[in-house]
């Protein structure tokens, strides 16, 4: 006899030893961790002004971050007290990886899409969760990173369960 099947689904938080991103479809960035977006991209009025110039991934404190294209790390270091890691990817496009824990990789490495550059901290200044700040310009203006970045795939998020005996 079969039994209906439930789909569950399931948030994983990745493990520090796991390899945060997933590769991007179609050319696109990787996303450097996986999580949900708990806060989005909101540009400023003015190059000084107010807003969020990137997005913040929800994601455990210690999670590998990974690059999200090829390119040459510029800045790798302290900022205020806390780790920022920027990567300049050419064409005029950078990302930024903020409120980290540790930094894998130095200024002036050249580093691949998807490899491991730094590990995950806890976030924006008092933030209830633990998270990942991503930012990224063109032309050194703040542009929406959910732009550059492909789908995540969410194949290993899926459990499919029998709803019971019938």
């Amino acid at each position: 006899m079969l039994l209906p099947l439930l789909l569950v689904v399931s948030i994983i938080t990745p493990s520090a030893s796991e390899v945060g991103g997933s590769r991007a479809a179609d050319g696109a960035w990787w996303w450097p961790v996986v999580g949900p977006v708990v806060r989005g991209f909101d540009p400023p009025d003015s190059p000084y002004g107010s807003g969020h110039r990137g997005i913040d991934i929800a994601v455990a404190s210690g999670a590998v971050v990974v690059a999200p294209a090829s390119g040459v790390v510029t800045f790798s270091g302290p900022v205020g007290g806390r780790l920022f890691l920027t990567i300049d990817h050419g064409g005029g496009l950078e990302s930024t990886s903020s409120w980290l824990s540790a930094l894998l990789v130095r200024r002036g490495q050249t580093v691949a899409a998807g490899e491991p550059v730094a590990r995950s901290g806890t976030g924006h200044t008092g933030a209830l969760v633990p998270h990942l700040h991503f930012g990224v310009r063109l032309d050194d203006v703040y542009v929406d990173p959910l732009d550059h970045l492909g789908p995540v795939d969410l194949s290993g998020f899926l459990r499919l369960a029998p709803l019971g005996a019938a």
